[in-house]
């Protein structure tokens, strides 16, 4: 179950009241695939576990002339297979049920086959028929067996009733239920109805029963909403349970537009690599469309041309539909759900995207042309009004007028930049692309050229979240230049496809020698902008191998020459390098100034993705100083001017972002960091969605949540060419495997990261002091276990030794960006030498006290975890009101963060030490369990070595109940098997 909690609530509230004798009911309304099903299937579990007797039927679409009754029917034959006969001794039920009614009951009835409910308007002409006296009597017999049967049923047990599909219900049908519900008093009785709201047109039939019964006291409507983007994208990631990749969740999730129906279906067929909506789902929503007339059914053919919103003017001038006609068709697609209305213009939008996505995949293709070619020529006087540019472009490109095409998408990628929307003028630009040598030469829009439209198209997809197709663009560009004699656009063409390669980690080889190449040429050219930024870019590479004397060097000389020709943007980038081997020096102050003062030209220049850097770097300064406040600051600055100016998915819009959630973990803002990230509109480079969902792992561990986290260290296993993933993937993996009691696996991933990191950035990278503190940890847990089993640890100690050596030579020998070694880098040497002390069998208390004073500059879970193992060596010292006030400190950062793991740790700890946690003097036992009561009661049992079955039988609840409390629990602990599950739940203490 996702997002439905709160629902779930109001049923089982409903359930507890009716089985303390108030009986009720809930009628449960939503959109068709919304999960009203779902709903009452849980409901129904947790009824049937509470000894309840569970009665459903479903009415059919068999129209007002169906069989009448039938759910009641199907409900009512269900008592059979319960050994319940004895209730159905009514010979009024003869009507509904003539098979199962016990022998000798038919006598007083009138017979079954002569019924026929009041709801046929011909009844009375009909021959043979009992008068309509008699009827009603009848019926009314039928009614007052069928509360009569529930009623005695309550008087021994809870009942509940579920009638689904009301919507579809029969005269008959809706006439008992409205009987029953009018009648609910005293008895152990819960009716739980279902219908679909999309179906209920102005004249539905079921309308005025719903008014009248909503107005009834036992009676509450119980609308379920569709999912928000969160919870779509949690119940498509339990659906997917982890097969496919993160981008297919996200777009089934959005697709699906929180319909639960539609994302099984879309991720069943995006699964088998179906394209376009899947055959069972269009039939779904074109039955929808095909009750319909056949005037409404063209207006809303005509509506999927153009998209999933037009305005009511542009279909009477598209379609030149009579006035009259039109509003008679709009209001039938409108009353049938198929269309909503809204905004201050009058206009029509699909109630849901895919349903506009079927009728336009339904149409016959010479149609399809037809329409568009209509929507054309409608737009082609109107392409001054904003947005028509690239309404135009797509009806052009569908009807197959080219030239046409080619013009509005070059206009439409212009109209998009100047928005602030990269992604929407990249996907302009690649259309113009494609047409391209499709139109004659003199056909093609005039003042553009193939060149542009390639230098164009990187820099869209460089800001928009995609560098390696602006690496394509870029690449295409240099080739096309070199056909030309001009060697300041050779250069500069060059140095755009340096930059967009140093976005990408593994391509340093390659930008050095375009930017070498391009350097080649502009040294023979005067001082010129194209000069001063190969210049710029050339400083920034050479900084970035390390080259810092070098990189001075070219950075003074590109402000030098951008001051000569007033290329302010490019001297701006060249004082943001300045700053940065200032920095590397230990000249901070100096270094904030020259940021400041690059922040300051690049506005000065309008260079928008130059200030970004510039305010990057700020925040990265201000991050690695501890300055958590100062740095939140700097970093929310860029990244409200990257949204402003449409550049949030651009190298350091992304920068930015990624740089905010680090240092919202470090802060403890830990939910700010875990709130979902906005989506970009278009493509974003599967590179960038790796590195910003890498960023949230340290947090997913922190708070419990390990199969969710082992799951995306198994997606980012192919993102490891990212320096940042790589990294991220082995610290949080290693405390991951850590919680998880797994230490040796905590201690390969620790050396599968050295080796890594080693091998691309070098020796001594400063990231080896927390790899090497997490290592020597690894080896501290496993010589605990060891000696608990009594095996040999001189093995595990030595490994030990070798971990925090590693993390020594790397503070010695590393060369940290800022010249000295932060305060994170001195935590996680000091952390390693204590986590030395306990591998060795007797933690230091003094060790521990230093790491935590280390943690002291914001570090507030590195801080709690340090006083966790603090306390811990205190209690060996015997030293135990010291060990609480480090207890109970480290408790409060950890209830305030949510972390779970570390609670766990802190309350077991407390408990073996006999220490009271909380601070009003209330013991260890004192917290909110982990599991349910009927959780804790199957984990027992299964401990103690019992099947389902025969947990089920003890518990009195069926073998499928015992697998979902079982799914439950192992999901809670992060545990793939139940032997896993117990063993992690007597480790945390969850278990006596």
């Amino acid at each position: 179950m996702v997002a439905r909690s709160r629902e779930m609530d109001r049923l089982r509230a409903a359930l507890g009241r009716s089985a303390g004798g108030t009986a009720g009911a809930v009628l449960i309304a939503g959109d068709a695939g919304i999960g009203k099903t779902r709903m009452v299937e849980e409901i129904s579990t947790v009824a049937t576990d509470e000894g309840a007797i569970v009665l459903s039927g479903r009415c059919v679409d068999f129209g007002e002339t169906g069989l009448p009754y039938l759910p009641f029917a199907e409900a009512l034959t269900q008592l059979r297979g319960l050994g319940r006969d004895d209730v159905l001794a009514r010979p009024a039920l003869g009507m509904l049920l003539p098979d199962l009614v016990l022998s000798g009951a038919h006598d007083q009835v009138l017979e079954p086959q002569r019924f026929v409910p009041n709801f046929a308007p011909t009844i009375g002409k009909v021959q043979g028929m009992p008068p309509r006296r008699e009827q009603d009597i009848g019926q009314l017999q039928l009614f007052d067996a069928v509360h009569g049967l529930l009623s005695e049923l309550a008087g021994d047990s809870t009942v509940v009733l579920v009638i689904e599909d009301l919507h579809w219900a029969d005269s008959s049908t809706r006439g008992l239920l409205s009987f029953l519900l009018s009648r609910l008093r005293s008895q152990r009785l819960l009716v739980v109805c279902t219908y679909r709201t999309d179906d209920l047109h102005r004249r539905h039939p079921l309308r005025p029963l719903l008014a009248e019964l909503v107005r009834l006291p036992a009676v509450e409507r119980l609308e379920l909403p569709p999912f928000d983007k969160a919870a779509a994208r949690q119940f498509v990631e339990a659906l997917a349970e982890g097969r496919v990749e993160d981008e297919m969740v996200r777009k089934v999730a959005e697709q699906s537009e929180g319909n639960a129906f539609f994302a099984e279906e879309l991720l069943a067929a995006f699964a088998e690599d179906e394209c376009g909506i899947p055959a069972s789902l269009a039939d779904v929503l074109l039955a929808r469309v095909e009750r319909l007339s056949e005037p409404a059914q063209q207006v809303i053919r005509l509506a999927s041309v153009a998209g999933r919103t037009v305005k009511h003017s542009t279909l009477r001038e598209v379609g030149a539909v009579d006035d009259i006609q039109l509003e008679e068709s709009l209001r039938e697609a409108v009353q049938h759900h198929i269309f909503v209305t809204g905004g201050e213009q009058v206009h029509y939008s699909f109630r849901h995207a895919l349903m506009r996505e079927a009728v336009y995949g339904d149409l016959l293709p010479g149609e399809r042309v037809r329409l568009h070619a209509a929507y054309a020529r409608y737009l082609k006087e109107r392409q001054d009004e904003r947005g028509n540019s690239a309404a135009f472009a797509y009806h052009s490109m569908e009807s197959n007028a080219l030239s046409d095409a080619l013009a509005a998408s070059v206009r439409a990628a212009k109209e998009a930049t100047q928005l602030g929307a990269p992604g929407e003028a990249l996907r302009h630009l690649e259309q113009a692309l494609r047409l391209w040598d499709s139109v004659a030469e003199d056909e093609r829009p005039a003042g553009t050229d193939e060149l542009t439209l390639l230098r164009k198209a990187s820099w869209a997809a460089g800001t928009s979240g995609d560098p390696e197709r602006a690496i394509a663009y870029a690449r295409s560009a240099v080739k096309l230049a070199d056909k030309q004699s001009d060697l300041e656009l050779k250069a500069e063409v060059r140095r755009r496809l340096a930059q967009t390669l140093m976005a990408i980690d593994g391509s340093e080889e390659e930008a050095r020698a375009v930017i070498e190449s391009a350097w080649a040429k502009a040294a023979e050219l005067p001082p010129s902008h194209t000069r001063a930024w190969v210049l710029a870019v050339y400083a920034r590479m050479l900084r970035a191998e390390g080259e810092m004397s070098l990189a001075r060097e070219q950075a003074e000389l590109a402000v030098k020459d951008a001051r000569a020709v007033g290329a302010t943007g490019a001297e701006a980038d060249a004082l943001t390098t300045l700053a940065i081997v200032r920095e590397s020096d230990g000249e901070i102050e100096e270094s904030q100034h020259l940021l400041l003062e690059a922040k300051d030209r690049a506005k000065e220049a309008d260079a928008i993705t130059v200030g970004l850097r510039a305010r990057f770097y700020h925040g990265l300064n201000r991050y690695e100083l501890g300055l958590f406040d100062e740095a939140a600051a700097a970093l929310a600055d860029g990244i409200e001017l990257a949204r402003e100016t449409g550049l949030s998915w651009s190298d350091f819009g992304v920068e930015l972002r990624v740089l905010q959630m680090l240092n919202q973990y470090a802060s403890g803002d830990w939910d700010g960091a875990d709130e979902p990230l906005e989506q970009p509109r278009g493509r974003v480079s599967s590179t960038i969605s790796a590195r910003l969902a890498a960023c949230n792992l340290h947090i997913a561990v922190g708070r419990g949540r390990f199969a969710a986290a082992e799951r995306l260290l198994t997606s980012l296993r192919s993102e490891w060419r990212e320096l940042q993933i790589a990294l991220i993937s082995g610290t949080a993996g290693a405390e991951l495997a850590l919680w998880r009691g797994k230490p040796d696996v905590a201690s390969h991933r620790v050396s599968e990261a050295l080796d890594w990191v080693v091998r691309v950035v070098g020796s001594w990278p400063t990231v080896g002091i927390k790899l090497g503190a997490l290592g020597t940890c690894a080896a501290a847990d496993a010589a605990a276990r060891a000696k608990v089993k009594g095996e040999d640890v001189a093995g595990i100690v030595a490994e030990g030794e070798r971990f925090a050596q590693v993390a020594r030579q790397t503070a010695e020998l590393g060369t940290p960006r800022t010249g000295d070694l932060g305060p994170d880098g001195r935590f996680w040497l000091a952390r390693a030498e204590a986590e030395l002390t306990r591998s060795h069998g007797a933690s230091d208390p003094a060790r521990w006290a230093a790491a935590v004073e280390a943690s002291d500059y914001g570090a507030v879970y590195d801080q709690a975890v340090a006083r966790w193992r603090y306390a811990e060596a205190l209690l060996g010292a015997d030293r135990r009101d010291e060990a609480a006030v480090q207890l109970r400190l480290a408790n409060k950062v950890a209830v305030k963060l949510g972390a779970k793991p570390l609670q766990d740790a802190l309350v077991q700890l407390a408990r073996r030490a006999r220490l009271v946690l909380s601070e009003d003097g209330t013991g260890p036992r004192d917290t909110v369990d982990l599991f349910t009561p009927r959780e804790q009661s199957v984990l027992r049992l299964v401990a103690m070595g019992q099947t389902n079955r025969q947990v089920g039988e003890e518990l009195y609840i069926s073998e499928k109940t015992v697998s979902v409390h079982l799914s439950r629990i192992m999901a809670k602990l992060g545990a793939s098997r139940r032997a896993e599950a117990v063993a992690m739940a007597y480790d945390r203490g969850l278990l006596d």
